[in-house]
């Protein structure tokens, strides 16, 4: 066999490969991936498959005890609080009226979540800004 024949043979087979290698890689990715429900959502289903929970700490819910922490999350507009309990790490954020997410399943009207999948996530600088002039527009350069 020709030799420059050989070496398009090798190229079109390693390129097919590196093509198919990395649609897996995608189609894992985007598989894998989960999307962030409100308590809203989780009470409307009622389902017991794994879910990610977001949504704001309730004020004044927040219980800590010696293995647990339990707290209520509410949508983020305020309504339809689900009671949660977690076991592991807390963040530093981790406070009252902070948005959070958390991994688990719903049992019986409370949200068991997942050991060390509790995520404090951080507020915007823009958001006091963004809630008292929707209109205005920030632009950074």
């Amino acid at each position: 066999m020709d030799p420059a024949k050989k070496r398009k043979i090798r190229l079109v087979v390693a390129l097919s490969a590196a093509v198919l290698l990395a649609s897996a890689l995608v189609y894992t990715s985007f598989s894998a991936s989960t999307e962030a429900r409100e308590p809203s959502d989780l009470i409307a289903s009622g389902s017991g498959d794994t879910y990610d929970l977001t949504g704001k700490v309730v004020p004044g819910t927040v219980q800590r005890s010696d293995e647990s922490l339990r707290f209520d999350i509410a949508d983020r507009d305020g309504s339809d609080a689900l009671p949660v309990t977690y076991t592991g790490t807390v963040p530093d954020p981790f406070r009252d009226g902070r948005e959070v997410i958390v991994t688990g399943k719903l049992t019986d009207g409370v949200f068991v979540a997942e050991h060390d999948s509790l995520i404090t996530k951080c507020p915007s600088k823009f958001q006091e800004e963004a809630e008292k002039d929707p209109e205005h527009v920030i632009i950074e350069e």
